[in-house]
């Protein structure tokens, strides 16, 4: 029963945003509704593409000159139209074409992964930086973790994106997180999300306590990579460390 509830209630929301013939719209309009639609989620999808781009050039410069890669994965999605029409309702904003360029900013989505802690503020300076590239707004939610635990960087930027009639400023949410982060926002989502649980302190305290543990670890991975490169600077590849000389006796 409780699918069937939710089925009706997103079909209601649904056919809110895009009207329908049972509707008193004009024969056609609801039609030009999906077209319009479509047409901008084509956009915002040429937008990702853009941010996406930008990107892995700068992960590629980084492979060749400091021979490691700042980021570990790029994911990207579109917001689905009744997540789109939910939002829009939630605002009390009328649920059309406009109201969404108007009110929402991360209907076009970029998910970034990085091994390390500084990769991620290394990755949105050097974005940010880029002279086609404006930032709408900036929530650290690493130095200020929501209350649940959850940790990320994210940025709304708007990209000038070209199409045949023109260029359009295209907004685009990105949220730079490392691995550790990731793992735990995703399996988050999982317990709390996908299976519709009611909510329990308790399991909210757990979550906290985990998010708080995986943090700490994140912390000192950063740390141990630290100590190895200022090793590797103190020992530089080719030079004698005495403290792992051979004996006299094994030396050529």
């Amino acid at each position: 029963m409780r699918y069937e509830e939710e089925a009706a209630r997103r079909k209601e929301i649904l056919k809110d945003f895009f009207g329908g013939p049972a509707q008193a719209d004009p024969p056609g309009e609801w039609i030009e509704k999906l077209v319009q639609f479509e047409a901008l989620m084509m956009k915002y999808r040429a937008a990702i593409r853009e941010v996406t781009t930008k990107l892995e050039v700068l992960n590629d410069e980084f492979s060749v000159s400091a021979k490691r890669n700042p980021i570990e994965s790029i994911q990207s999605r579109v917001k689905r139209p009744y997540s789109i029409a939910k939002k829009l309702r939630s605002m009390g904003q009328p649920a059309n074409v406009d109201a969404i360029r108007r009110y929402l900013n991360d209907v076009a989505g970029v998910r970034v992964i990085c091994p390390f802690l500084d990769d991620i503020y290394a990755i949105a300076d050097m974005l940010l930086q880029q002279d086609d590239i404006h930032l709408v707004k900036k929530k650290d939610y690493i130095q200020h973790p929501k209350p649940n635990g959850y940790r990320s960087l994210h940025l709304i930027v708007e990209i000038p994106v070209f199409f045949s009639q023109g260029k359009e400023l295209m907004r685009v949410e990105v949220q730079i997180r490392t691995v550790a982060m990731n793992f735990w926002a995703s399996l988050e989502h999982q317990i709390q999300y996908k299976n519709d649980l009611p909510s329990d302190p308790e399991i909210r305290a757990e979550l906290l306590d985990c998010a708080e543990r995986i943090a700490e670890t994140d912390q000192r991975m950063f740390q141990l990579r630290n100590r190895i490169q200022q090793a590797r600077q103190t020992h530089p590849a080719g030079q004698s460390d005495q403290t792992n000389a051979l004996p006299d006796s094994f030396q050529p």
